[in-house]
């Protein structure tokens, strides 16, 4: 939903508009996942999304696509635990934002937010959010099993068309309702990069914060002129600097996050309209902006995949923790680790520590309770001198 007047947009975009400047590293091994990106998967993402028809507040076609969406992600080798729910009520309906949540193993409790909206204003939407939901979930599937330093959550926000309620929601009573607060490192927010079919579609606009407050503003041009940099880097759009407006980044932006995002260099004419189809819009063109999106997200979250030359230096000392999945009592091995002292913590999906032990005159194996643990996915992290060693488990 972009709602600025048009004298304003251009007066905005002739002020900031620009190209990629920022040097930036290419890595051959994010853009070997960035061209697993599938555009026939896409197309099929694209149809099942359409077929649902209109998605809004409190329709029962709503209600499907939040269930499709969990069933994709499921699908993609995500567990029910890593997949939570954000509910809120308008106008008398119940709408849910739908997370899932993706462990860093360096800084389990620092999230990197991939988002956009699923909800549609008039008939099916198919490019109004469609193309965003399916360049998020072709995100999600091509790191299911990538590791990353940082966390990422993946996030379908309702009520967007609604005046980003979901959104709103969501920084309210998540992001501002844990603590201390939740560690957003950056949202990048993907809203509507279908464009227009039968032109030529060879860029895309990358939207950084120029609004108040004004203290994210400098960091959010940094990480926009990186997603600019990523977007040539990974795919053969040519990138566009422009700002952020009127999309689910903004409540984030207006709680002092930092912000970034895509939308498509030439407006659609169909946007809120019934012939909003996939008919209409260019689907190479959404295959080529999600292979951006994947090669920028792999870099925000700082995706670390093993090679032959790297395995040693990212070695785990064969630290383990087993049994995993687990009930009721966690052994951990320390493996080769010399080290007499450790400090063992396992932290939730939300970032929360929810068990801290020193453990002096370490034995090779050590048992610690988890009893009162509630069942999900957690991180659990080995430090012991320089070393950090960080694995997921499943508590049952």
């Amino acid at each position: 939903m972009k709602n600025l007047t048009k004298s304003v947009m251009l007066s905005l975009v002739a002020a900031v508009c620009g190209t990629a400047t920022q040097a930036q590293t290419f890595k051959q091994e994010y853009a070997d996942i960035a061209n697993q990106a599938s555009q026939s998967g896409i197309i099929t993402n694209l149809t099942e999304f359409e077929n649902f028809g209109l998605k809004y507040r409190g329709t029962v076609n709503q209600a499907n696509t939040l269930q499709w969406l969990k069933n994709k992600y499921l699908s993609y080798g995500y567990t029910t635990s890593e997949l939570s729910e954000d509910t809120f009520s308008y106008s008398g309906s119940t709408c849910k934002n739908l997370i899932v949540t993706k462990m860093g193993t360096v800084y389990p409790n620092t999230y990197v937010i991939v988002c956009g909206h699923y909800d549609t204003a008039v008939g099916s939407g198919t490019n109004d959010n469609g193309s965003g939901v399916v360049t998020i979930l072709e995100i999600a599937r091509l790191l299911q099993n990538i590791p990353t330093e940082y966390s990422i959550k993946f996030i379908n926000f309702s009520g967007e068309e609604d005046g980003l309620l979901g959104s709103t929601h969501y920084v309210t009573s998540v992001v501002n309702g844990t603590t201390p607060k939740m560690d957003i490192k950056l949202v990048f927010n993907i809203d509507e990069i279908g464009s227009v079919a039968g032109i030529v579609n060879d860029k895309i606009v990358c939207e950084r914060d120029l609004f108040a407050p004004t203290s994210n503003n400098v960091a959010s041009d940094v990480v926009t002129r990186e997603l600019m940099a990523c977007t040539e880097l990974y795919s053969p759009l040519k990138a566009e600097l422009s700002y952020a407006y009127g999309s689910d980044y903004m409540p984030f932006q207006e709680n002092g996050e930092v912000i970034t995002g895509f939308f498509e260099h030439y407006y659609s004419p169909h946007a809120h309209t019934t012939q909003d189809l996939l008919v209409n819009l260019d689907t190479t063109y959404v295959y080529n902006v999600a292979k951006a999106a994947i090669g920028a997200t792999l870099h925000f979250a700082k995706a670390t995949i093993p090679t032959p030359e790297t395995e040693n230096a990212t070695k785990d000392f064969n630290v383990s923790f087993f049994p995993n999945p687990v009930k009721d009592r966690l052994t951990i091995n320390k493996g080769k680790l010399t080290a007499n002292a450790y400090t063992f913590t396992i932290v939730d999906i939300h970032g929360n520590r929810v068990l801290n032990q020193h453990v002096t005159n370490a034995e090779l194996l050590e048992t610690v309770d988890i009893s009162t643990l509630k069942r999900g996915i957690y991180m659990a992290v080995l430090e012991a001198d320089t070393h950090k060693i960080t694995k997921k488990i499943m508590i049952e």
